[in-house]
């Protein structure tokens, strides 16, 4: 059976919190992947009206952005950026388009199977349990800042740095992976790195022996927390009949602005 699939960006939840720069084609590649098959994608984002007339290089690059997207084959939804003054005299700035994408995916989920849901906003819980009652598997990626809620109500979730591809590594060379830590033995400084790699029937879990004497970490009690993400280089110990192991271990967080 192919599952019809369906992705659904919040735009500016993923850039500010921590997914600027993520791929596109790498989104529309994992939901043609095994049994799945993209029929909708949609990005919402906000553009500064005012600006795009005034500002020609930001609007170059604005548009450049969107027209990359629609390469990928994402329909684009623009919210345009409101300014108003609040009770207390302050400026402020809106351009939500929570609504737009929930209206959107509930209408369009009567033709889906599976929605991929890219935010780590809280305020798309109800969202997710209406897509749920209406038979539809609901993926849940995001990077930073995620409502511990939504990732409870999802199906699945799944961070965006443990994504294959979906994010630029610091270091060039397939070798390189990002993971959690799982089953550390903090007495003897060793565990598992679980990674994921892009199959052709999907993502599949991958684990890699490690030692925290390969690690750059000020802690190794960092380890012990499976929400804490590193990147690490997997190699073969020739003296070891190959075996895989983990080295120049380092939390994500020593690379992040």
């Amino acid at each position: 059976m192919t599952l019809k699939t369906g992705i659904y960006v919040d735009a500016e939840n993923i850039r500010l919190c921590g997914g600027y720069g993520m791929r596109y084609d790498v989104l529309v590649d994992i939901a043609n992947r095994g049994n799945s098959h993209m029929l909708r994608a949609n990005c919402y984002l906000a553009e500064n009206r005012e600006r795009t007339k005034e500002d020609r290089d930001y609007r170059l690059k604005l548009y450049r952005y969107h027209n990359i997207l629609r390469q990928c084959g994402f329909k684009v939804i623009k919210k345009y950026v409101k300014h108003f003054v609040d009770d207390e005299g302050i400026l402020t700035t809106k351009a939500n388009a929570d609504m737009d994408l929930a209206i959107d995916a509930l209408l369009q989920a009567r033709n889906l199977d599976r929605i991929i849901l890219l935010t780590g906003d809280g305020d798309f819980i109800r969202l997710v349990q209406a897509l749920q009652n209406m038979g539809c598997r609901v993926d849940v990626i995001a990077f930073n800042n995620v409502s511990c809620e939504l990732k409870e109500e999802a199906d699945s979730f799944l961070s965006g740095f443990l994504v294959p591809g979906l994010l630029p590594i610091q270091n060039d060379g397939g070798e390189w992976h990002r993971g959690f830590p799982i089953n550390y033995n903090a007495e003897r400084g060793f565990g598992f790195m679980r990674y994921f790699s892009l199959q052709d029937d999907g993502l599949r879990e991958e684990s890699v022996f490690f030692h925290c004497s390969q690690s750059t970490v000020s802690s190794d009690s960092m380890f012990l927390d499976s929400d804490n993400i590193f990147e690490f280089k997997v190699v073969a110990k020739h003296e070891d009949n190959d075996k895989t192991e983990a080295r120049n271990i380092f939390s994500i967080d020593e690379i992040q602005p």
